[in-house]
């Protein structure tokens, strides 16, 4: 039965159920839907948007989760439906238009289709748009008669997913004959060999799901078991760092939001999938697309008329895509700390090209145990596990269409790519992970991430050494209309497959059952060398293939192909229009402002991170460089970075490779690495439209660029992904994406405290140049070639990897010995953006410039060339000597000023150019785009404000920047962080206190639930942030639910609060929780609430809050304080009824307007406590901001090892001594 509650005008939430409702269920249904009324009908005769019927949402999937720790039982579905107003637009890959919603809302008119068996191996690829090869269906048939049977359904299937392009990356594993001519060796062996002439750190390569090399011995803050309530210690441990990037490019395409959030978090799962397990740290992500059309004052954007786009235009993707990496990475809990956008499409002759089938790379850092970095071979008898959520209907096929051209097969067959992401289910499966990991001993056999071809892909790659049987039955069900084919072979996310041994069954069951993960044993390892699905219940047997015929030996992939040489028109321009070149290509995306993509994703979470993207007072995102710290005692960390060329790859392959390689490493070079260049290690992840004339011999080309380049410089490429079918097909011609080839770099920092940052500081040194390309100015690939319409013929190269290595390992002995203040490369936009970024995230700040020692009479080359370069400021010119001595030519170009005018001077040409004008015209294309995400006119007054809102701070005078000391003799008090499933901040919380000199407790709400934990003997209680619950049906609403409704966890916490010897914080969702539960103002007849934020989108910022006059335990010395602090959120607005004098107001944001006050509280209020001052609630995370190095601004020339944030925790401390 269908049950409706809500406002039938408005929205209404429809509740399918196994039977009838008791009122008490009612009662509570109407409390989780913001006391929303039942509606009595049965039906509702208006049309109404929602949810497609045979997609069970992960919102519902939460939203009866909830319900489920309620108490209420027999709730099957709960999907949100609003008023369809006329000619309302919709998402039609995700929703749907229903004339009224009745009784029939969820009904689903599919049978599970039989096993078949296939006869006709050909006939059954063409239909199901498998990508099968001819050798391969060849190859098929002479299975089907060794075994003396037809192949079923799902076997064919499942070959055609496992040996896809995607999973097992037969071009580059292929013979490539170019000219007629076979080349010595393949694309991946070229890849390989970087790892043989420089393994330098490597401890894992190529055949993990990610890559690991040596990091240093690192700080474990964990508790000390995982399967109940645990105190927190510390453990050093040997580190491997790893590093992976993956490509989601067909579904991102198809379905922008979950596409690319689904890609984030396969990237994710394959950082967890590592060795026996290992964590991620950050991600990044890349985003590349034709044109966005923002408006019309962009003239190169209509050389290549619209297309009828097949799905998505490119500015919903660009937004769409963007919002879904953030969406997964915000309620995972994973920071994205760097990335890259870039547009292009160009129409020549009969060329067309375009990323009309688009880039969205995830890529990510994170760290592992040394002694945990390589898996071990199952053994007989070990049970497969699955980790995760249920099995639908998704990407049916999608390993094998990503394989294809977009537009080559059926929308129906491409929108089986259609993915569903639930990052709430993954970060439960994370949990798990992590506590086994954790462990004294990791019991953890092996394991492997559930992406691409499903449970085929992930459990027979588990079992390849062995063999393995699948109970069919065990497998988890979401929906019951699955055949067996699509119950094995589907692609839902958020799963991690394993192997562990029976003895350990049960911790790993004890974890996951407190981590409310969910954990299937679904079989066992056979050793008999064969993989099968078989039902216990039946004996349907829809896969029993030996290993060797499903991986071994499907025949070699050979590439023919002519090279091509292709000549684009020269590129034209006027010396005289100078400022008004300059005008278009600082509206161009790759080099425009990034801030509509930095504000709405989370860049602080887990209080690790030491450097993303925002950079001085302005907080304007221009650091290219992200760093991570490893622990957070130590001061070691990870650094990572980007780099791609690939319109300059459209001229020259090899240069395009030569110069993605040395932008990533101009980007990484102002972190000080453990062995300076020798410390990074590279992912290549190659987007190409093989198989169109021209385009394989382009790529080998590139590969072989890649590889040279690389083993020249001593470093290494033990990873990478590729992605061969860019090509999008439309009726009146294709469009083929730019061969294109990102590159990530990571190393071990030794120093993150010590990262430069692209802004120039007064009053300290001179400013240089260093060339590092070697090659003459060219304006061929460049972004100001984009504006004119043009691609040409001459691109800069990279002369030297001996001078490139040079330069690189000599201005990190620079930042090592304090001789850099700032730096910044010179890449998309050239020279001219590189010097107007260092000068625009402060205000009254440039720069006077002579570019006459460049040595080019042409200014336009000079200013505009993306050649690979370094800019940067001295502390002193005694850098010279060192230069010289190194033979680097670094030109001094120049002096920092305090006016904001940067002054070029070129032989006798002047150019001056008013800094906050030309910002402004930077800072447009962030505002076009912030609109189409950003509600209520915000983002014109974000435009208005950024510029005005500059973080400026005021210190408390008794602040000593020390740690304080903790005298070991005498017992710690208790405190305890709570958390829910979703929750991911309680690593941060736990620090904080720990630092400040309590015992940590790490309780789940499980723990509660179940009286194993009483908080009898707590006296600090820390309510963590995160998404719990995903934060479906309004934040932390679940979990105040779990409090109300289980008697356990609700006596604990309320004679908690009725104890007059504890204090208590909650932060971010735990201030929504403490709000939600009216623990704040308890004696008011109508309670504050934290409701969405008046942009109506997630807000990340650092911004500042001054601390007014209070009683609070916690932050009362603190008042008077003006200080530098993190917010996150999505429902971070104080919703107060009554007025301000009513409450106790602890902190404001030190600016009232947007986007400093980041969600328009009542009384610009972030901070709140009840009026005993013991108990705080507080939006903005001071939890992550505890040290000078979680800051994206601090104050300069400083030693401090805390911040003045961990005073309130020191406070709570010896508020509690002092009883």
């Amino acid at each position: 039965m269908i049950h409706f509650f809500g406002q039938p005008t408005t929205k209404v939430f429809a509740v399918q159920t196994q039977g009838e409702l008791s009122s008490e269920d009612i009662s509570k249904l109407q409390w989780l839907f913001g006391n929303q009324p039942k509606i009595q009908n049965t039906a509702i005769a208006t049309p109404f948007v929602g949810p497609r019927a045979a997609m069970i949402t992960p919102w519902s999937t939460n939203a009866v989760e909830i319900t489920q720790n309620m108490g209420i039982s027999g709730i099957i579905r709960i999907e949100e439906f609003e008023a369809a107003e006329d000619h309302q637009s919709f998402d039609p890959m995700i929703s749907e238009k229903f004339a009224q919603l009745n009784q029939h809302l969820f009904d689903i008119d599919i049978t599970p289709e039989p096993i078949i068996s296939i006869s006709d191996i050909a006939a059954y690829n063409a239909k199901e748009g498998l990508s099968l090869s001819n050798e391969e269906m060849e190859y098929l048939d002479a299975v089907s008669k060794k075994i003396g049977r037809p192949l079923t359904d799902s076997e064919v299937f499942g070959f055609s997913q496992v040996n896809s392009e995607h999973c097992r990356h037969k071009i580059f594993n292929g013979t490539f004959v170019i000219d007629g001519e076979e080349q010595p060796t393949s694309l991946f062996k070229l890849i390989k060999e970087t790892s043989k002439q420089n393994p330098n750190g490597i401890v894992s390569a190529y055949k993990d799901n990610v890559a690991f090399v040596k990091g240093p011995v690192v700080e474990q803050f964990a508790p000390k078991s995982a399967d109940k309530p645990d105190t927190y210690v510390t453990k050093k441990f040997e580190s491997v760092i790893s590093l992976k990037a993956e490509t989601h490019n067909f579904p991102t395409t198809v379905e922008p939001f979950n596409g690319a959030a689904t890609g984030s978090g396969g990237e994710i799962r394959d950082r967890l999938a590592g060795g026996k397990g290992s964590l991620p740290l950050a991600g990044t992500a890349v985003y590349m697309t034709s044109y966005s059309r923002l408006n019309d004052n962009r003239p190169w954007e209509q050389g290549f008329e619209e297309r009828q786009w097949l799905y998505q235009t490119p500015m919903d993707i660009l937004i769409k895509a963007s919002n879904g990496a953030s969406d997964f990475g915000n309620k995972f809990g994973q920071p994205l700390i760097c990335g890259s956008v870039l547009t292009f499409e160009h129409k020549e002759d009969a060329e067309r090209l375009g990323f009309d089938k688009v880039i969205m790379q995830a890529g990510g850092i994170g760290y592992g145990k040394a002694n945990q970095a390589l898996k071990d071979t199952p053994k007989k008898d070990n049970a497969i596990v699955i980790l995760g959520g249920d099995n639908y209907r998704i990407g049916m096929g999608g390993a094998a269409v990503s394989s294809a051209d977009t537009g080559e097969f059926s929308s129906g067959i491409e929108l089986n790519a259609v993915q569903r992401s639930n990052p709430e289910m993954q970060k439960r499966a994370a949990n798990a992970i992590r506590g086994m990991v954790e462990s004294e001993n990791n019991a953890i056999v092996s394991i492997h991430d559930h992406g691409a071809g499903g449970h085929l892909n992930c459990l027979s790659e588990l079992v390849e050494d062995t063999g393995g049987h699948i109970n069919l039955d065990a497998l988890p069900v979401g929906d019951p209309t699955l055949s067996d084919k699509e119950l094995i072979g589907n692609e839902s996310q958020e799963r991690m497959g394993l192997v562990i041994s029976n003895e350990h069954l049960e911790t790993l069951k004890q974890i996951a059952e407190r981590e409310r993960a969910p954990m299937y044993k679904v079989g066992k390892v056979t050793g008999d060398l064969r993989f099968v699905f078989q039902s216990a219940k039946n004996g349907n047997t829809p896969m029993d293939f030996n290993l060797e015929d499903m991986f071994g030996s499907s025949p070699k992939t050979i590439m023919e192909d002519q090279r091509c040489t292709k000549s684009y028109d020269p590129i034209g321009y006027d010396i005289n229009l100078l400022k008004e070149y300059l005008a278009d290509l600082l509206k161009l995306e790759a080099v425009a402002c990034k801030d509509w993509l930095t504000n709405k994703v989370d860049r602080c979470v887990g209080g690790k991170v030491a450097k993303q993207q925002c950079v001085g007072p302005l907080q304007l995102p221009l650091n290219n460089v992200g760093v991570m710290a490893l622990d957070y005692t130590s001061g070691h960390g990870v650094a990572t970075s980007i780099g791609h060329a690939p319109i300059s790859a459209l001229i020259d392959p090899i240069a395009g490779s030569r110069n993605a390689i040395t932008e990533a490493l101009t980007n990484i070079v102002w972190a000080p690495l453990e062995e300076e260049l020798k410390s990074i290690s590279l992912s290549a992840n190659w987007m190409w439209p093989c198989k169109n004339p021209g385009e394989d011999a382009r790529l080998y080309d590139a590969v072989k660029g890649i590889s040279e380049f690389a083993i020249d410089l001593g470093i290494n490429v033990p990873t990478g992904k590729d992605s061969l079918s860019m090509k999008q097909k439309y009726p009146e011609g294709d469009v083929i994406s730019p061969g294109t080839v990102v590159i990530s770099a990571a190393a071990h920092c030794t120093n993150i405290t010590n990262v430069i940052e692209p802004l120039f500081k007064a009053n300290q040194g001179p400013i240089y140049y260093i060339n590092v390309s070697q090659d003459d100015f060219k304006l061929g690939g460049s972004s100001f070639a984009q504006t004119q319409n043009k691609i040409g013929n001459d691109v800069p190269n990279v002369k030297s990897a001996a001078y490139v290595k040079t330069v690189f390992d000599t201005i990190q002995k620079l930042i090592k010995n304090n001789k850099i203040v700032a730096g910044h490369d010179v890449a998309s936009g050239g020279l001219i953006t590189t010097l107007l970024e260092l000068c625009f995230s402060n205000n009254n700040l440039g720069a006077d410039i002579d570019l006459t020692s460049l040595g080019d009479a042409d200014a336009v080359k000079i200013l505009f060339a993306e050649n690979s370069g370094l800019v940067f400021q001295a502390k002193d010119k005694s850098v010279e000597a060192i230069f010289k001595t190194a033979e680097i030519d670094a030109h001094c170009i120049g002096t920092v000023t305090t006016e904001s005018q940067l002054n070029l001077t070129h032989h006798d040409q002047i150019i001056n150019l008013d800094i906050q004008t030309y910002r402004d015209i930077w800072y447009e294309t962030s505002y076009l785009l912030d609109e189409k995400q950003t509600a209520n006119g915000l983002a014109k007054t974000r435009f208005e404000n950024y510029k005005k809102q500059a973080l400026s701070y005021t210190f408390p005078t008794h602040f000593t920047g020390k740690l304080p000391k903790i005298d070991a003799s005498k017992p710690r008090p208790k405190a305890a962080i709570i958390r829910e499933k979703g929750s991911n901040s309680e690593r941060e919380m736990a620090n904080a206190m720990y630092l400040a000199g309590f015992e940590v407790r790490d309780v789940h709400m499980t723990d509660l639930i179940s009286g194993r934990e009483t908080l009898e003997d707590i006296q600090f209680v820390g309510a963590v942030g995160g998404f719990s619950n995903s934060d479906v049906l309004g934040s932390a609403k679940g979990w105040a639910g779990a409090f109300k409704y289980n008697e356990k966890a609700k006596n604990a916490l309320q004679n908690f609060f009725k104890r007059k010897d504890t204090l208590s914080v909650g932060i971010c969702n735990g201030c929504q929780l403490w709000m939600e539960l009216d623990l704040i103002n308890p004696d008011h007849a109508q309670h504050g609430k934290m409701t969405y934020n008046d942009s109506k989108k997630h807000e990340s910022a650092f911004t500042s809050v001054t601390i007014q006059k209070n009683n609070s335990v916690m932050l009362s010395s603190l008042e008077g304080s003006t200080l530098g602090v993190w917010i996150s959120h999505g429902e971070g607005k104080f919703s107060l009824p009554y007025e301000a004098s009513k409450y106790t107001i602890v902190g404001t944001y030190a600016y009232e307007g947007y986007p400093h006050n980041p969600n328009g509280s009542d009384y610009n209020t972030a901070m709140l406590c009840d009026a005993t001052g013991r108990h705080l609630v507080t939006m903005p995370h001071i939890e992550r901001s505890t040290f000078p190095w979680n800051w994206a601004h601090y104050p300069d020339k400083n030693t401090d090892e805390v911040s003045p944030w961990l005073e309130a925790f020191v406070n709570a401390r010896l508020w509690i001594e002092n009883l």
